[in-house]
């Protein structure tokens, strides 16, 4: 998973992350996040940020910040993750 975004404070530059070694922008706004999401993902997320309230907004906000952001490293070890899971489970 790509790690928490860095911002330079007092610029208009967007924040940016590491992926695979290299710094890439981090979509920091409603239609910029939504914008690189699969379309899979962004019914999920105009459901996440509709229903956020005032003081969950900024978790949600982070949290899809970063989903936007494609690290297939992580995606990989995740798939990975879960395949493992589901052979120790065997068949039910």
């Amino acid at each position: 998973m790509p790690e928490a975004p860095r911002t330079s404070a007092g610029t208009d530059e967007p924040p940016r992350t590491l992926v695979g070694g290299i710094e890439v922008d981090v979509p920091n706004s409603i239609p910029a996040i939504r914008a690189a999401l699969t379309p899979e993902r962004r019914t999920e997320f105009d459901q996440d940020i509709n229903a956020a309230g005032v003081h969950e907004i900024h978790a949600v906000m982070r949290h899809w910040m970063l989903e936007a952001v494609p690290d297939p490293e992580a995606d990989a070890i995740l798939a990975r993750l879960a395949r493992d899971e589901a052979e120790r489970r065997g068949p039910a």
